[in-house]
């Protein structure tokens, strides 16, 4: 780096800083507040440089928490077929507000939700079928537990599965 670079830098701005290293962080996926608040932190961002551009960008919906939450929600559901507990406990992790976790969760259509495990456990029943039911009950159980599905649902579905 040449001198010039150098002064460059230092000599920014630090708010049009914090702006292009949260947009660049945005750029690959869409990120909760929290996640680029900590980014920013990280890359040595004033805490309160770091919340005025944070405002900015949700001022102009390049970050929103309920709209961030509900596609992690759509994703995740879709890609790796999880449940409303794992899928709540992710967006806890990424920082989004108890409140739209709640939102976010309660949207979730419980027949789809329902499908979508009877669906994974079918699957899984297939390749296990011709263990003794026990263990068909422990593993499609604690399969549909990893992926955040609730104990009724599940004990629902071993009843169905096995009854066929």
């Amino acid at each position: 780096m040449s001198n010039s670079e150098v002064t460059e830098i230092e000599e920014a701005d630090p708010y049009q800083v914090a702006k292009t290293i949260a947009l660049n962080a945005l750029a690959p996926r869409a990120k909760s507040r929290d996640e680029l608040f900590k980014h920013l932190k990280k890359r040595g961002t004033d805490p309160e440089v770091a919340d005025s551009v944070l405002d900015n960008l949700e001022l102009y919906g390049f970050v929103n928490d309920l709209e961030f939450a509900r596609a992690w929600r759509d994703s995740r559901q879709r890609a790796k077929k999880l449940g409303k507990r794992v899928i709540a406990k992710e967006l806890r992790e990424k920082g989004v507000a108890a409140h739209i976790i709640t939102e976010v969760v309660e949207e979730i259509d419980d027949d789809l939700e329902y499908q979508k495990a009877f669906a994974l456990a079918e699957r899984k029943f297939r390749s296990i079928s011709h263990l003794e039911s026990e263990k068909i009950y422990q593993r499609i159980s604690s399969l549909l537990a990893r992926k955040g599905y609730g104990h009724g649902i599940t004990s629902q579905i071993i009843r169905e599965l096995i009854a066929h």
